[in-house]
């Protein structure tokens, strides 16, 4: 059976954000769209990945703002007292939900846990001190005997983007940065240790011991040491410490085995090194919390310069790369832009005759059909589906609502206006369904999409 391993899906991940970065050549917005119900319970079904679901999609896309704030996330794994936290393993698979093996604080500080608190007979205990300060990036002990490691800090700024309910950024820093947290990070990482042994995994507890034996590591590097514990005849916790309680993980190692003397056991007890991340840990946050997820984000305000639907609402989310400027042919490159077609009235489309967002308009000479978005005066701006149907309006036809009491007539000659965007255009790599969210004037949205591998 083959896996995908994770330094590969960091790599797919990097290659996404090396693609963004090059401004030069591509263009990433977020999109939003869909203002008519789901269903008659207007409830959102699951994304099917296949083409008629992203034809969909764009047909109904209103608005697009262009992506500039794109990170590396984890998992959000906040502190709180009484909680179990694991020590980090590199047999690790995944994120584990229940005993985490990385906490961030109540100052956004991140940490990784390189040693659980076991009581005497082997048992994992709750965390109790939450882990602060330390910033330097040397390993620690706290009162409640778990060892920490000090990775980042992050900054206000960064929180405001990428920080979620579900995830929290993470990056490698390059260069002293801007903020404070960032030379803080540059010193951690240039202060890690490469090839430390970051704990010990007890495979088996061995029997028939009569005292702790001496515990010895034998590999390529120096200067780790570890102490076993026993409870009855077998060892129940190895801790990466020395006997004066100081965290030892060396450095230098690539390869390493624990070697065994004295204690007398009838059967060995069986103890695994667990290596550090690459280079050490604290050297790439990215590496030590086994990042494979990556954030885009955008904050819609308001109208966006009339780029955005107001007094409605929308129900899908996307992600799109070089989608084109339907007036130039070429990659859109403005802020934000509308994807709406627009419709210029010359007679009604006022007072009781104005029409209504969400509401189904016709030509009375074409047949066209649509759904309107949203409603300026004189102007109305619609989209179309499959059941709709797909064309133009007829330029000085009549207009009118097939569910309400709009109606008016087109301008003579200049009655339609192509969005600023051309929906059918551009990669589209993502969709999001959700339930109805409604816009106003004076609302922002925080719309922050998470890609996976």
């Amino acid at each position: 059976m083959a896996i995908v391993t994770s330094k590969f899906k960091r790599e797919m991940i990097q290659l996404l954000l090396n693609d963004f970065n090059d401004s030069a050549s591509n263009k990433y917005y977020i999109g939003i769209g869909r203002s008519d119900d789901w269903n008659a319970t207007d409830t959102a079904p699951a994304v099917e990945n296949h083409d008629v679901e992203a034809r969909l999609f764009r047909n109904s896309l209103q608005s697009v703002k262009k992506v500039s704030d794109i990170s590396f996330v984890v998992p959000r794994r906040n502190w709180s007292s009484g909680t179990t936290y694991s020590a980090y393993n590199d047999k690790q698979v995944g994120y584990p939900t229940n005993n985490p093996y990385y906490v961030m604080n109540d100052n956004n500080q991140v940490y990784i846990c390189v040693q659980q608190a076991k009581n005497a007979e082997g048992e994992a205990l709750n965390s109790t001190i939450q882990p602060s300060g330390n910033t330097s990036g040397t390993t620690f002990i706290t009162s409640d005997d778990y060892g920490w490691k000090f990775l980042y800090s992050i900054s206000a700024l960064d929180a405001s983007k990428f920080m979620a309910a579900n995830f929290i950024p993470v990056k490698k820093q390059f260069g002293s940065g801007t903020q404070a947290s960032d030379a803080e990070q540059l010193a951690v990482q240039t202060a890690a240790v490469d090839g430390e042994i970051i704990g010990y995994a007890l495979d088996s507890g061995g029997e028939g011991y009569t005292s702790a034996p001496t515990l010895t590591i034998v590999g390529d590097g120096t200067k780790a040491k570890a102490v076993a514990a026993l409870t009855g005849t077998s060892i129940s916790k190895v801790d990466v410490q020395d006997s004066a309680s100081t965290l030892c993980l060396g450095s230098g190692y690539t390869n390493a085995i624990v070697t065994q003397s004295g204690g007398s056991p009838t059967k060995p007890a069986k103890i695994r090194p667990i290596f550090a991340s690459k280079n050490g840990a604290g050297s790439d946050p990215r590496q030590d919390l086994r990042s494979s997820n990556i954030m885009l984000a955008v904050k819609p305000a308001g109208t966006e310069s009339d780029d955005f639907v107001v007094g409605n609402d929308f129900r899908q989310v996307g992600l799109f790369r070089n989608i084109l400027d339907s007036s130039a042919g070429t990659i859109f490159t403005s802020a934000t832009g509308i994807a709406l077609k627009q419709l210029v009235f010359s007679s009604g489309a006022s007072g009781d005759d104005a029409f209504t967002p969400d509401k189904n308009i016709i030509g009375l000479s074409s047949g066209i059909k649509g759904i309107i978005d949203k409603v300026d005066g004189t102007n109305v701006w619609y989209h179309q589906n499959d059941q709709t149907g797909y064309g133009n309006f007829t330029h000085g036809e009549a207009v009118e609502e097939t569910d309400g009491n709009g109606e008016g007539t087109l301008h003579g000659s200049s009655s339609l206006v192509l969005p600023e965007v051309e929906s059918l255009t551009g990669d589209l790599l993502y969709i999001d369904n959700r339930g109805a969210v409604t816009r106003a004037s004076d609302q922002t949205e925080d719309i922050k999409i998470v890609i996976q591998l």
